[in-house]
């Protein structure tokens, strides 16, 4: 089923979804290989759990690309070296162009329900924030295929939870982590299982 599969996780920060990733690799609940880890910055704090887990880090630091264009070449350069399966953006802060031969093979998660508080600007705390601005009874998190926009593409999956009348943008932000930390490696599972196509821009999940 997923065995041979092979990932590659992009990151820019914290890198939690990295370490929940790791920690599922390691207690034998997610069957892929973390083939390595791309980090946009020298200073992200998540090239640590990269190092501590022996998978190869790639650098790549922003300032030293001219364009979106001219770092996502290095990034899928790197991911077509490796021979991965699928891409798996967790907390990559940067446009991606994707190349055809990586069209469908390009995941993120983004802590909202898609098309709501998504786009250019609307990452980490300030999701949070907007949702509670709004009054929104409903958030959540969503899995798409990436494209060429940001938070764009094709949904694969979303959960929702509850945004109570007590909830801060802090308390919201770790409900929906924990929805995030169960759906993303539940996705990845599908896609290496095969499970997954997409049909006119629409996904189909087969049991």
């Amino acid at each position: 089923m997923a065995g041979g599969f092979s990932i590659t996780v992009l990151i820019s920060g914290g890198g939690t979804t990295l370490r929940n990733l790791i920690e599922l690799r390691q207690r034998g609940a997610l069957e892929v290989e973390i083939r390595q880890v791309i980090s946009s910055s020298p200073k992200a704090a998540g090239n640590q759990f990269a190092i501590e887990a022996n998978i190869p880090l790639v650098v790549l630091p922003r300032p030293q690309f001219p364009s979106d264009e001219q770092l996502s070449h290095a990034i899928f350069k790197a991911c077509r070296e490796s021979g991965t399966d699928l891409v798996v953006a967790g907390g990559f802060l940067r446009r991606l162009v994707v190349p055809n031969e990586f069209e469908n093979r390009v995941i993120n998660i983004h802590p909202s329900l898609i098309p709501a508080f998504s786009g250019q600007g609307y990452y980490g705390m300030r999701v949070h924030e907007s949702v509670i601005e709004h009054g929104c009874k409903l958030s959540g998190c969503t899995v798409h295929f990436v494209d060429n926009e940001y938070d764009h593409g094709p949904i694969i999956a979303q959960r929702s939870v509850d945004v109570l009348p007590k909830d801060s943008p802090q308390t919201l932000q770790q409900k929906v982590f924990a929805e995030e930390c169960k759906l993303y490696p539940a996705v990845i599972h599908q896609i290496a299982a095969g499970q997954v196509r997409v049909v006119d821009h629409t996904v189909q999940i087969r049991e």
